[in-house]
This record gives structure tokens, C-alpha cells and sequence, in this order.
């Protein structure tokens, strides 16, 4: 089995460390919104879509790695210039909301993580996803993985399952939030999956209390 050993070794792990610190800041604001019960907004749903698709760049080198004649040099510029069009998108989007509450009485949307609120944690979340990716296309000369690996190794398969997971629960998390409905109400307030399917128990108990009043 090829085993990797150097820089190569170095820039493999911080592929993975990348992937599961991204991964860690989605669940850290899953938790937010869960244990604080503060529902996302719109663009706090898309800063988190963001990251996720930036997640997918390193991901993609590392599945790259275990595909025999695969050229790493390619894959790196593919992989990273996938995590700076993400980033870019997510400065983007969470530069808009951080705008929308910069006035000083403004309260801001959610409560304060560490005195910020998280849209300003995810700027400078992207802001560090960009500079990493540049970084790392910069001293590709160093960091790119040019040997193939036999196969993917524990390590890899365990932060691949964490990626997916994160996404499915993002996926997950949007759906209860939104329901039926096409777009996520501008400050919401209750998940509207759940109201509905309330709704319908009721609608349904009416409907047999009615037919046994027949």
C-alpha cells in the first residue's frame, strides 16, 4: 500500500482538517439554532450552503488521491478553485447581512457568539477559506498530493460520512424550516413543517369527529 510522507503527508491532513473545521462550524450554528432556539434566516441558510460547497473542494482532492492516473495537479486547481468561488459567494452573502445591522442601535438578527453574531463569524469564516485556498494554490509546488493512494484510508472514509451527514442534516433542517413552502419566511418564527403536519392531524380529527356526529 502507498503511503504518503513529507510535505505530502502534511498537506493530506490539512485537507482533512479543513473539510471536518468546516463541517464543525456548520453543526456549531446547527446547535445554535437548535439548543438556543434561534431559527435561521434565508441568508443564514445560504451562508451555511456556502460552506458546504466550499467543504466540497478539499473533499473532492482527497477522494481524487485513491483514483489511479489521476492528475493531482488538476485536481488541486480544481478542488481549490472550488472552495474560492464558494467562499467568494458566501463573503457575499454574509458581507449583506452583516450590512443589514450595522447601524449602531441595531440589535442585530440572533443572539451574540462570543460577542459576534454568527453572520460575522462567517465572514470571517470565508474570509479564511479564501486565503487558506490561495495559500495552498500559491505552494502548490509543496502541498499538492502528486502520489496515489490504493485506496481511501479510515481517516478519509470517516470525514467523507462527516460531510455527508452535515449536509443531509442541513438538508434536513431546511425542509422542517420551510415546509411546503418555496422560500423561508424573512425572520421565521416557527418550523413550518411541523405546523402543517399539526394542521393536518387536526383537519383529520375534525374530519372523523364530524363523520361520527353523522
Amino acid at each position: 500500500m502507498n503511503t504518503l510522507h513529507g510535505w505530502q503527508r502534511v498537506s493530506f491532513v490539512l485537507l482533512h482538517v479543513y473539510v471536518l473545521g468546516v463541517c464543525g462550524v456548520v453543526l456549531g450554528a446547527m446547535a445554535v439554532q437548535f439548543v438556543g432556539k434561534e431559527l435561521p434566516c434565508p441568508l443564514c441558510m445560504l451562508q451555511r450552503m456556502a460552506m458546504l460547497l466550499a467543504a466540497l473542494g478539499p473533499m473532492f482532492i482527497i477522494k481524487q488521491t485513491s483514483v489511479r492516473g489521476s492528475d493531482s495537479k488538476v485536481d488541486q486547481s480544481i478542488g481549490f478553485g472550488m472552495s474560492i468561488i464558494a467562499s467568494v459567494l458566501g463573503l457575499f452573502i454574509s458581507g449583506r447581512q452583516v450590512l443589514l445591522h450595522i447601524l449602531p442601535d441595531d440589535p442585530g438578527y440572533g443572539e451574540a457568539v462570543f460577542g459576534l453574531h454568527l453572520y460575522t463569524w462567517a465572514f470571517i469564516v470565508f474570509s479564511t477559506i479564501l486565503l487558506v485556498s490561495g495559500l495552498s494554490l500559491m505552494f502548490s509546488r509543496f502541498m499538492t498530493v502528486s502520489k496515489s493512494l490504493d485506496r481511501m484510508g479510515p481517516a478519509s472514509r470517516v470525514t467523507v460520512w462527516v460531510l455527508r451527514i452535515t449536509i443531509a442534516a442541513n438538508v434536513i433542517s431546511v425542509f422542517t424550516e420551510s415546509g411546503t413552502n418555496w422560500f423561508l419566511p424573512d425572520n421565521p418564527v416557527q418550523y413550518e413543517l411541523i405546523e402543517e403536519f399539526k394542521e393536518f392531524l387536526r383537519s383529520r380529527s375534525s374530519a372523523d369527529g364530524a363523520q361520527k356526529a353523522s
